[in-house]
């Protein structure tokens, strides 16, 4: 049987799936006693009912199988055991519900008849057999649908995540190409500053030559 719901093992979505599926599995079962005791009509609306139990088993299923891949490898070992233990109570349940829709005197009731001639039984085993066939087709659509919505789920949030980079990348660059602008403008600044301080420096050694001049010319002055 499946252990019990332990939702430090998966996401809270897979456990919201395995607590729906173990709902569905108890009235899955409850339907499955019910039916050896029923007859005629009401079995047949038994045994539907539990059908229809076991396509919602598979499809709550199927969506478990999509979600545990977004589980961490870290505890994907335990969720996945979950899961074949939830796997093999629907598969026994089918088989059961499969032996006990095969039970055509009590499906039938008095109505049914062993004999190979007759033709009511050739149609209604034609008629069962038509309608395991579109169940199982029914089955496979819906486990295809789901497939394909949950890849359009993922390629909207893939396109998403793109677009999303796509804007960082362009505010990179303009940010690059501003400050690019604000390096520049620096270069240029200290260009100036280092022109105007050697203009400074010729300037300051001019006055310095003119004032030595000035004080040789003072002193060769005095001593004529």
């Amino acid at each position: 049987m499946s252990h019990p719901l332990d939702t430090d093992a998966g996401s809270e979505l897979f456990s919201s799936y395995e607590a729906e599926l173990k709902l569905v599995q108890a009235d899955l079962n409850q339907k499955l006693d019910q039916i050896p005791d029923l007859h005629g009509e009401p079995r047949k609306a038994a045994v539907s009912q539990a059908e229809r139990a076991i396509e919602e088993a598979n499809e709550l299923l199927d969506q478990m199988r999509l979600e545990k891949q977004n589980i961490p490898s870290a505890t994907r070992t335990k969720v996945n055991q979950r899961f074949r233990n939830h796997e093999s109570d629907v598969d026994r349940a089918k088989q059961k519900l499969r032996t006990l829709a095969d039970d055509r005197s009590a499906l039938f009731g008095s109505r049914y008849s062993d004999n190979p001639n007759d033709v009511q039984l050739e149609q209604r085993q034609q008629l069962l057999s038509g309608t395991d066939r579109l169940d199982r087709s029914s089955q496979r659509l819906k486990a295809s649908q789901a497939l394909a919505n949950e890849t359009e789920a993922i390629g909207a949030s893939t396109l998403a995540d793109l677009h999303r980079q796509r804007e960082t990348i362009q505010h990179t660059g303009d940010v690059l190409l501003e400050s690019e602008g604000y390096v520049d403008r620096s270069v240029k600044t200290l260009r100036g500053m280092a022109r105007r301080m050697a203009t400074n420096r010729i300037i300051t050694i001019c006055i310095i030559t003119v004032l030595v001049l000035l004080i040789i010319a003072v002193i060769v002055s005095k001593f004529r």
